[in-house]
């Protein structure tokens, strides 16, 4: 499979950007997590139309942002979270990876922006919190399991924690419903829990996944 067409395709979106910050490539998958067509954004800074901001409401994007510093020194860049908007001003939250190409047709460096939607996930997030800080610690010491997770068990846990309801863990994992929901059932008498909800919050605060 050429490049472009890799690009074209894949779930995330990919947005090219220059050593000056300009926007030269944007797929498909970009379009649809944010709305704009490539030729609405191609030519334009990347802090124009991302816009982004991080948890507190800090503005991450802006001309020589940290990214492009970072980048212009060599340094590695850790994926991030950011808040921005769609075209239609609707707020999403957004994962983004950073690749650097050495070397483009123009002579400068490009960095590679690949992002996907995690609103789903960062508002179940918030709301764990939320509930967390509503109620009693849970009993469990961290990573304290007298009876190990499986690692079907672990897949199951991970889906959870994703969003993802019995229906469609049982079809990611190839299995009936049924087996879904005992495996679940394992897990909250591992983990010592009653629901999902105190199960996601579980491995979320002690680190277990």
């Amino acid at each position: 499979m050429e490049l472009d067409e890799l690009i074209s395709n894949t779930a995330d979106g990919i947005c090219v950007i220059t050593a000056e910050g300009k926007i030269t490539l944007w797929n498909r998958s970009a379009e649809k997590i944010l709305g704009y067509t490539a030729r609405e954004v191609v030519g334009r800074p990347c802090c124009d139309v991302f816009v982004g901001r991080d948890a507190v409401g800090n503005r991450l994007c802006y001309r020589g942002c940290h990214v492009q510093s970072l980048v212009k020194m060599g340094e590695p860049v850790q994926h991030f979270e950011m808040a921005t908007r769609t075209k239609a001003g609707k707020a999403v939250w957004i994962d983004v990876s950073i690749l650097v190409v050495p070397g483009s047709r123009n002579g400068l460096g490009s960095t590679v922006h690949l992002f996907r939607d995690v609103t789903v996930s960062h508002e179940m997030e918030v709301l764990i919190r939320e509930r967390l800080a509503q109620s009693k610690p849970v009993a469990a010491a961290p990573g304290d399991l007298s009876t190990p997770l499986t690692r079907r068990e672990i897949e199951i846990l991970r889906l959870m924690t994703s969003g993802a309801n019995t229906k469609a863990m049982a079809e990611r994992l190839h299995v009936s419903p049924a087996t879904v929901r005992n495996h679940i059932q394992n897990i909250f008498g591992k983990l010592g829990v009653h629901s999902r909800l105190e199960a996601v919050a579980h491995v979320t605060t002690h680190g277990l996944l």
